[in-house]
């Protein structure tokens, strides 16, 4: 379970620019559920590469996370707090967002049983796994759709028209950044919240973040005329818009046009 915030800029600008300082501050200090690693990735601004870096520490201790929030890194990225699910080590190969050849990749949710969703992919793509989650798994899986079309929204389609059959509890929130575009998925109106762990971490459900309770799983996305912007719930902040239940959307970098995909909550139900 985790936290994120996907961007899609027309110059390169800063995490903390995107959100504005009070809002960055309030998204780092929901380390204290998603406190089991952080990442960014980033499209690099003078070559057509993802660049990334990861670490298993929390992001409100480690001094990188914040030097790299106030860089004007690239013209789109992704930037994850991971909450480990039960069971999985924090390790850095399990930490998001996964990178390959082109595609960054984070998730926000839980696709058990991991077995199953690992019996999906073919020899190939299985022995590109490097860690323990179910979200590595997902994203190999979209890749290995993405090769099978030969189209990246054709292969995502195919992917989430997979794992909303197999897997209809499951949230399928993530965010998928290209060469040229971002994508954002919020395909989760089955899946429950994690009340249990969040209630062993505070004293009382009062001290529960911001919609953490109820909305576990909501995304929020604000568009301007030079950014289009995605996030988790978990900051109160004013003018994002929800994100409709069961769709994604694509954001083409370099125009910042956006495509809705959708259909996904009645082929679950």
């Amino acid at each position: 379970m985790c936290r994120l915030f996907g961007y899609v800029a027309r110059r390169p600008t800063s995490v903390v620019d995107l959100l504005g300082r009070e809002d960055f501050d309030a998204f780092t200090s929901l380390t204290a559920v998603h406190g089991d690693g952080w990442g960014m990735a980033w499209l690099d601004p003078d070559s057509p590469t993802i660049r990334s870096v990861t670490s298993a520490d929390s992001a409100i201790l480690d001094p990188a996370y914040s030097r790299l929030a106030e860089q004007p890194l690239g013209r789109a990225g992704i930037v994850h707090l991971r909450w480990a699910t039960p069971g999985l080590p924090v390790t850095p190969e399990n930490t998001h967002p996964f990178v390959d050849d082109g595609y960054a990749f984070a998730h926000n949710g839980h696709v058990a049983p991991v077995q199953r969703l690992e019996g999906l992919l073919d020899r190939d793509h299985r022995a590109m796994l490097r860690g323990d989650t179910d979200s590595e798994r997902y994203f190999r899986f979209v890749l290995q759709c993405i090769a099978e079309t030969g189209d990246e929204t054709k292969g995502l389609e195919q992917a989430l028209d997979v794992l909303t059959r197999e897997f209809p509890d499951a949230s399928l929130n993530a965010l998928l950044m290209t060469r040229t575009r971002m994508y954002g998925v919020h395909v989760n109106s089955r899946a429950r919240a994690p009340l249990r762990g969040m209630r062993e971490l505070f004293a009382s459900e009062d001290e529960i973040p911001y919609r953490h309770a109820e909305e576990y799983f909501a995304m929020d996305y604000q568009l301007t005329p030079d950014t289009a912007r995605i996030i988790s719930s978990g900051i109160d902040a004013d003018g994002w818009t929800p994100v409709p239940e069961d769709t994604a959307a694509m954001v083409d970098i370099a125009t910042l046009e956006v495509d809705r995909l959708d259909g996904w909550g009645t082929r679950t139900t």
